[in-house]
């Protein structure tokens, strides 16, 4: 068997054009989504984040909204941006970059969004309501990977899913989106006894764990869907001294023997997060303001 490869790029494209289409209606009302992103500090990968994360909004037709501060920057200063931006009407999204320096305490700054704007989906505020199967903003990560999956299956009831990975930022919200569309569920992590057995049950099998081709082949169940979130810069001396590559979490070319269907890494999840990044602009400037919710 040689599986499917889940085309991330082409479905984070499709979604964009259709939140651009939902937003030229808005303007149409009056109404033009703003996303606010904070960065603090001169992390790379941080800046490449939030240069795409630009221009992809202003794609959109959103208006786009971006504060860098210097790595020194307080927690106090930080966190009066965020009453700011709270208050300011033009702005319906607010995304903290992550990692923040270390002098300040990201739990806090968070918390401290409005839960309305929390586009991350971070605040406490929505992980309830998501573990409660409440309507909320949901990190953008599970929720690209929830498209991709119903895009490729349709309907999930009864199908049963393994999640490796217990983050509050992947792992349990993608467990909470999987059981709100009646998978049977198991969160698995480093600590769960036999893991692979465990994962050959899986009918839908996400890996976000963070180490590199933990997941192999004789882990997945023939026909599988393997959803890899792991993005991971290992060292590739086969391109010269010094190189690295990105790898997923999962061992594509065992895997990829073995499973129905599987994303590659790049191009598979990772698109997918700022192209929901938008959609939780878009649906939060939709309720803030009493609209239907889109449909996406």
């Amino acid at each position: 068997m040689s599986a499917a490869i889940i085309d991330g790029k082409a479905a984070a494209a499709a979604l964009r054009a259709r939140i651009a289409a939902q937003v030229a209606e808005l303007m149409q009302q009056g109404v033009t989504p703003g996303l606010a992103v904070v960065l603090v500090g001169e992390n790379p990968a941080s800046q490449v984040y939030v240069r795409s994360k630009a221009k992809q909004t202003v794609e959109a037709g959103m208006r786009s909204f971006e504060h860098k501060l210097p790595a020194e920057t307080s927690e106090a200063d930080l966190l009066k941006l965020v009453r700011e931006l709270n208050a300011d009407d033009a702005v319906d999204g607010i995304l903290v970059q992550l990692p923040l320096p270390a002098h300040i305490n990201a739990e806090l700054v968070l918390e401290a969004i409005d839960p309305a704007k929390d586009v991350d989906g971070f605040h406490p505020v929505n992980a309830g309501r998501l573990a409660t199967g409440a309507p909320s903003l949901v990190p953008c990560t599970p929720l690209g990977c929830l498209m991709l999956l119903k895009q490729l299956k349709g309907d999930l009831s009864g199908l049963e899913a393994v999640v490796v990975g217990r983050s509050n930022i992947v792992g349990k919200p993608m467990a909470a989106l999987l059981t709100s569309e009646s998978c049977t569920v198991t969160i698995a992590h480093s600590r769960t006894r036999d893991l692979p057995a465990v994962c050959r049950r899986a009918d839908i099998l996400v890996a976000a764990v963070g180490r590199p081709g933990m997941v192999k082949g004789d882990w997945v169940k023939p026909g599988a869907v393997v959803i890899d979130v792991g993005i991971n810069r290992v060292s590739a001396p086969e391109l010269g001294e010094g190189k690295t590559r990105i790898v997923g979490d999962v061992d594509f070319e065992s895997a990829a023997a073995v499973a129905g269907a599987i994303t590659p890494v790049p191009g598979g999840v990772g698109p997918m997060t700022i192209a929901c990044l938008l959609a939780n602009t878009l649906t939060a400037a939709c309720a803030r303001r009493g609209l239907p919710k889109p449909a996406l």
